[in-house]
């Protein structure tokens, strides 16, 4: 079993653009995967860990599994962290140990700009955003990215002078214009997009009276917009299971899943009017995905042969206690 650190992903200098396309690929095959839903543990207060296991076809007709676990520590530098043991689901053998923040920083962003060019209105240009850390990041730059040739202006919502390095970040951009605000109201009101990665939001963000028609809602951590759940036209997630527990479920007046927008067997937005909401929680189907393609990809460079392995010493044949 290999060990993939978190510097040698970084290494492989892995582009946004294949990003999209390696999320795009597993939302259309979603169907064909074994995704139960995760375990979310919380031990304290803002304290969270995730177990997020599935098992997905792999191009060349090999299934691929694995396990992500995921935690959250809010003194801890960086905050969230990942892991992701893969597997080789046909003959059962764990072929590695990876690292995961790369990969769940990315495959999340990614997921976010895929819909929000899926569900937002014809020529979004502008954007609000708060929660500035780098899944706010991720989702801008492959967005950006990916509509090189259209300008958006984006709202961020102050935070601890996290602000000006996000805008900092984004100066090659020539096609992103940045301004500041001072409160959520002004960050939502005459948005075409609403993207939101804060991960603690103990309510509501906004009243309703701020989201103009025509907005996309894209709440990454799901927190502050339940007053949506109630009056958006249309509400999409990535997994059924992930929003069906939600206080608000049973009132959402139109609700599909992404992937089904995706492959045509369920209608996304049909007018420039539409309110919708966008729950994309995280499905480890992207994780396995994003890990599988990895580890390819040093296979393919070379790469794996040099990485250390670990040998479990597993036994050879039936053991009796």
């Amino acid at each position: 079993m290999k060990i993939i650190t978190f510097k040698d992903v970084v290494a492989l200098n892995i582009q946004p653009l294949m990003c999209f396309d390696w999320a795009e690929a597993m939302i259309r095959s979603k169907k064909e995967a074994l995704l139960p839903p995760k375990i979310s543990l919380k031990p304290y207060d803002g304290v969270f860990c995730n177990v997020m296991p599935s098992i997905i076809p792999g191009s060349d007709n090999t299934k691929w599994g694995g396990v992500k676990v995921v935690t959250r520590y809010p003194n801890r530098v960086p905050s969230l962290e990942s892991r992701i043991l893969l597997m080789n689901a046909d003959s059962g053998e764990f072929v590695a140990l990876m690292d995961g923040t790369w990969i769940t920083t990315m495959r999340t962003g990614a997921v976010a700009a895929h819909s929000i060019m899926l569900l937002g209105k014809k020529n979004f240009a502008t954007i609000g955003i708060m929660g500035l850390g780098n899944v706010s990041r991720s989702t801008l730059l492959i967005l950006a990215d990916k509509l090189r040739d259209r300008d958006f202006y984006v709202k961020l919502l102050r935070y601890k002078g996290q602000e000006e390095d996000f805008a900092k970040r984004f100066a090659s951009y020539k096609n992103l214009h940045f301004s500041f605000v001072n409160t959520a109201k002004e960050m939502v009101k005459d948005s075409d997009v609403v993207i939101s990665g804060a991960t603690y939001l103990p309510n509501d963000v906004c009243p309703d009276e701020y989201f103009d028609k025509g907005v996309l809602v894209q709440p990454i951590h799901t927190l502050g917009f339940t007053n949506c759940d109630l009056f958006f036209d249309k509400v999409f997630a990535d997994d059924l299971g992930h929003v069906r527990h939600f206080k608000n479920f049973d009132k959402f007046k139109q609700f599909a899943e992404v992937c089904d927008v995706v492959n045509g067997n369920k209608p996304g937005r049909e007018n420039d009017d539409e309110r919708i909401l966008a729950y994309n929680i995280g499905v480890s189907i992207h994780d396995i995905y994003f890990a599988v393609a990895i580890y390819r990809m040093m296979q393919e460079r070379g790469i794996l042969d040099s990485l250390t392995e670990i040998d479990m010493n597993d036994p050879t044949e039936k053991f009796w206690v």
